[in-house]
């Protein structure tokens, strides 16, 4: 698969985390401290919305039940074994490129 926009660096504040469709999947773009990741979405848990979560640091929380991610990763905070979809990203002067093939 081939990069894809999803977003402008603007959109996504240093320290926040938000939601964007790229290619019919949710993703949850971050930045944090000045660079971004990408991971899926959908919490493993119940399916909450990552990128509707608090980021602290490099570690998003889900709104509805507190599972902790790593944004680097995917994995879950307290069990590295598992964890969500991580993709690739390529920032092309003020936007986000996502590989999520």
């Amino acid at each position: 698969m081939a990069f894809l926009r999803a977003a402008r660096k603007d959109e996504i504040p240093a320290g926040s985390i938000r939601e964007f469709q790229v290619n019919g999947k949710t993703l949850a773009l971050a930045n944090a401290d000045g660079k971004f990741y990408a991971i899926n979405n959908t919490c493993l848990h119940r399916g909450g919305p990552l990128g509707q979560g608090e980021l602290n640091g490099k570690v998003v929380t889900c709104p509805w039940h507190g599972w902790e991610y790593d944004v680097t990763s995917g994995k879950v905070a307290m069990n590295p074994s598992v964890g969500v979809d991580c993709y690739p990203i390529e920032v092309r002067g003020d936007d986000i490129f996502v590989d999520c093939g």
